[in-house]
């Protein structure tokens, strides 16, 4: 009898799911650069024969390009076992500056409930102040509040 990863294995050898080769043959690339680098690659894909990694931050591009040469000479001395079906002439790396977008699923299910206070104000204070201008102001904020709470 088959176990899981047996399952997995003959499925991903077939065409139609081509794609999970593909991710497993990165995934094993990714693996070989360092965990800090490895926490600013966003996405990684396969386009042309050329493998692009997007990154999140100037700094990992920069630390990309110091080690991609030993990565490339690497990946042409020995190709991993998953990268078997898949021919990299390249790899290349970008920034992107677009935020990702996170969706939280209890958000989508339920709606943000609109929370709204009490006014705990009454509009009962003095105004000790001489200018007729400002006193005014004062009058029409005090006249707010009052309005609010005899709603």
């Amino acid at each position: 009898m088959k176990n899981s990863s047996d399952i997995l294995n003959s499925l991903q050898n077939k065409p139609q799911f081509s794609k999970l080769s593909q991710y497993k043959c990165i995934h094993k690339i990714q693996s070989a650069f360092s965990p800090p680098l490895q926490k600013m690659i966003k996405f990684s894909y396969i386009k042309n024969k050329i493998l692009f990694f997007v990154l999140n931050h100037p700094g990992a591009k920069q630390e990309f390009d110091n080690s991609i040469q030993s990565i490339k000479s690497a990946l042409k001395f020995h190709t991993p076992a998953e990268c078997e079906n898949e021919t990299i002439t390249d790899i290349k790396a970008f920034v992107t500056h677009k935020p990702a977008l996170h969706r939280d699923t209890e958000t989508l299910t339920h709606p943000r409930k609109i929370v709204s206070y009490r006014e705990r104000a009454t509009g009962n204070f003095d105004i000790p102040v001489h200018d007729e201008k400002l006193r005014e102001l004062i009058l029409s904020i005090q006249k707010i509040i009052k309005e609010k709470n005899d709603t």
